[in-house]
């Protein structure tokens, strides 16, 4: 049990990360590449973590979202 306060600090300290990164993919290849999707995904991953599902659902969706007009446009 004593790991417990370190994995939710590992995670808190995680967060910040992940959005950067989202950030930067986003600007590098724009909102709607596959990999801005991947880095939806992993960051929601997280907050489903943190018990954080709400935000979670609306990052899913968003990846989803852009999964399904990229193979619309590359099928």
């Amino acid at each position: 049990m004593a790991a417990i306060p370190v994995i939710v600090k590992i995670r808190a300290a995680a967060e910040p990360l992940y959005k950067r990164s989202l950030l930067i993919w986003e600007k590098a290849l724009g909102p709607e590449h596959p990999k801005v999707a991947t880095s939806l995904e992993n960051y929601a991953k997280l907050l489903r973590k943190t018990e954080r599902h709400a935000e979670a659902e609306e990052l899913e969706a968003r990846g989803k979202a852009i999964r399904a007009r990229h193979a619309e446009k590359n099928p």
